[in-house]
């Protein structure tokens, strides 16, 4: 450990101004004897998170330690106790909450907050952005002693919020289509909160972002040596976003392009982009587990706003499945159990989100852009009927872009819903 700089970027943090930021939706349960970990992908807002977090004590009792400084992120995991002791050192106090940023840049560092976590003297918060913090792995290295939790990009909620658009008023057909005009932006140009706030170049910052992914978060991560390929990938997901993709479909485009690559790199390299958290997959709903986890699978972006960086047209259907994705993916912190898939039947019907919590189907939801009745297209209902009957699901929903009403079909009935007033309002209370 190179003392002085450390002594440095200690001595600037306790100097620091922080900025508040948008508060976030994010609500996040503390226990003194797990580490809480936040997920998500590059600029999502983690670390204004953190800095929140900070705010609500005294700075010589808080130590904020961001890996992505390089200052840090030569340290060797065993030296994160010598950075806390020198903080004692430098304060004469000893910071009762400790912040990890963009942790996974250490090698081995569970070692390190297990060891924090067992002297049972520390409030610790960890953030990353590798996927593999959401999933078993990071059980196994922590030994079942974290919370984890994902943050994504603003979400719409949020992003009124930092617009300070006032939806807590009586909500007039004027007020909705002003909300309506702010969904249109949130889906064109997505909810990172420099994109929201530093609006007057966003083409750069996405541009920036997307290059920060590719080479910090999928080719440096994972030392990969085909930067072609790399690109190739993450480009392909996200010009696909909210479309069915299989990996023989991913080699047939490569090879088209003159990339030639086995089915094993193929494999390999879609679980590197996957783990930058800037892509999500969704399986399609099995009773065979060995079925769900194999592809064709639905791909989804973190941010709407990312895919202008690659894509050539815009497709507002699209769009707004992928936020749909998104907002379910946020109500996963608050309901731990819930996961998400799509149905077909061998018809093809197709269903967009399948929810389901624990062994029970709770919602069957369709997407589409659509402002009548008359524009909603047949199978998109045909499919919930049927997707109803097969799976034992009463709650049906059609998320449209302006159109509300309940319709009837039998004993069934379908909630269509505009996007704007789901978001908002989602998840709506038990009946």
């Amino acid at each position: 450990m190179d003392s002085a700089l450390v002594r440095d970027y200690i001595l600037e943090w306790l100097d620091k101004a922080l900025e508040e930021g948008v508060e976030r939706s994010l609500s996040v349960t503390n226990i003194s004897s797990r580490a809480t970990v936040i997920v998500g992908p590059r600029r999502a807002g983690k670390t204004y998170f953190l800095y929140q977090i900070a705010q609500r004590t005294k700075r010589e009792e808080v130590l904020y330690l961001n890996f992505e400084d390089t200052r840090l992120r030569s340290l060797h995991f065993t030296e994160i106790r010598d950075v806390i002791r020198l903080a004692i050192e430098l304060t004469s106090k000893n910071p009762r909450t400790i912040l990890l940023d963009e942790i996974q840049n250490i090698d081995k560092w569970e070692v390190a907050v297990r060891e924090l976590l067992d002297l049972k003297a520390y409030t610790i918060f960890i953030t990353g952005s590798s996927s593999k913090m959401l999933g078993k792995e990071i059980a196994t290295q922590l030994r079942g002693r974290s919370l984890t939790y994902l943050m994504l990009p603003f979400s719409f909620s949020e992003y009124l919020r930092a617009k300070h658009v006032d939806t807590s008023v009586e909500m007039t057909r004027d007020r909705a289509a002003g909300i309506r005009n702010s969904l249109n932006e949130y889906l064109e140009w997505g909810g990172f909160p420099e994109v929201v706030i530093e609006s007057k170049n966003r083409e750069l910052i996405l541009k920036e972002y997307y290059d920060l992914i590719l080479f910090r978060d999928i080719i440096e991560r994972n030392s990969m040596k085909n930067i072609s390929l790399a690109r190739f990938l993450l480009e392909q997901m996200l010009q696909n976003f909210s479309k069915e993709t299989s990996v023989n479909s991913i080699m047939k485009k490569a090879d088209a392009e003159g990339i030639r690559l086995s089915k094993d790199t193929t494999y390999e390299y879609v679980d590197n982009t996957q783990d930058s958290v800037a892509v999500f997959f969704l399986s399609r709903l099995s009773a065979k587990a060995r079925k769900r986890e194999s592809w064709p699978k639905k791909v989804y972006a973190c941010d709407t706003g990312l895919t202008k960086a690659v894509k050539f047209s815009s497709d507002i259907g699209k769009l707004m499945e992928n936020c749909v994705f998104l907002e379910l993916m946020r109500q996963t912190n608050r309901t731990p159990f819930l996961r998400l898939f799509y149905w077909k039947d061998n018809s093809q019907a197709e269903i967009d989100f399948v929810l389901k919590e624990s062994d029970r189907i709770t919602a069957l939801i369709q997407v589409t852009y659509a402002s009548s009745r008359e524009e909603i297209d047949k199978r998109e209902i045909n499919a919930l009927i049927s997707g109803a009957e097969a799976l034992g699901c009463k709650k049906l929903i059609i998320i449209t872009w302006d159109y509300k009403a309940v319709l009837r079909f039998d004993r069934m009935g379908i909630d269509c819903v505009p996007l704007w007033e789901w978001l908002l309002k989602w998840p709506a209370p038990e009946t």
